[in-house]
């Protein structure tokens, strides 16, 4: 199966924003991926301001054109992530949707981790406009394949990623918004580690460029197979879609070769994250 990573410079303008994306997700569809990801924040990409200006429910324009072309060109969607607006909620959702080449909505993952950082002297405060999710999120491809779910800041967090294979991924999307310093530095080594420690396909689709509101994405959209070899990668100056093969063959000879998902041993992990809160309760005082 084709896969494609598309790269997008998303701006405050939300029809224009669903317009780049459509040019892209129909190149990558002719040079023949049959699951497409879109990065974070495609919709609308800015200022807290205009994040919540073009906030949409999953009803909205956005997602309803994601239905539309996925079906038209029957390809699993994975629709980026976007600036969800939660009905009698004040935070935004930043929900990643996944949508089938039936145009039906699959799974729907809402980012676990918020990135309330310091880069470089500026700071980020995701947890100031967004909620966090609360649920683990898998799908499935229409080869019948499992897709595991993430968003960007999540990639440095990879207990989540060992769940996700756990329940049987084959490949992991990742929409994300990279600043130019942490694709710079990280974006690489993390998505391969995330790959090589799980034995899975990343499709890694990353924001470029200049937006709204101070932030600069890295690009360097890439797809990396479970031995960490780049297959595709992006440059960090425009918008634009890589494109491979994931080849499933050559995935379950990795894992034959080193199965390392077998040789884990859970109960000593457990046993000795236990000991190390003991620790830290008395060390800080807690109970326990």
């Amino acid at each position: 199966m084709k896969a494609a990573a598309v790269q997008l410079n998303s701006g405050s303008d939300v029809e224009a924003n669903i317009a780049a994306a459509d040019t892209h997700v129909r190149a990558a569809a002719a040079d023949g991926a049959k699951l497409v990801v879109l990065p974070e924040k495609w919709t609308v990409m800015g200022s807290p301001e205009d994040l919540r200006a073009g906030a949409q429910t999953l009803d909205g324009s956005a997602i309803a054109w994601a239905r539309e072309i996925a079906a038209e060109l029957e390809i699993d969607l994975v629709a980026g992530s976007i600036a969800e607006r939660v009905d009698g909620r004040e935070k935004l959702g930043n929900a990643s949707v996944h949508v089938g080449p039936d145009g039906e909505i699959k799974a729907v993952y809402r980012k676990l981790h918020m990135f309330d950082v310091e880069i470089e002297g500026k700071r980020y405060r995701e947890s100031d406009t967004d909620e966090a999710g609360e649920e683990v999120v898998s799908s499935e491809l229409m080869d019948g394949s499992n897709l595991g779910m993430a968003i960007c800041y999540d990639l440095r967090f990879p207990e989540l990623f060992r769940v996700l294979a756990l329940r049987g991924a084959r490949v992991i999307s990742l929409p994300a918004a990279f600043t130019l310093p942490t694709t710079r530095d990280n974006w690489e080594p993390l998505v391969r580690a995330r790959a090589i420690e799980d034995q899975v396909f990343m499709v890694a689709a990353n924001q470029v460029g200049k937006h709204p509101g101070g932030h600069h994405s890295g690009g360097c959209s890439m797809i990396v197979d479970p031995w960490g070899t780049v297959l595709a990668r992006a440059d960090g100056e425009r918008p634009g879609y890589v494109v491979a093969e994931l080849d499933y063959a050559h995935q379950d000879e990795i894992r034959k070769r080193v199965p390392l998902l077998e040789h884990r041993r859970p109960k000593l992990y457990h046993r000795s994250s236990a000991q190390a809160h003991a620790a830290s309760s008395v060390s800080s005082g807690g109970e326990g």
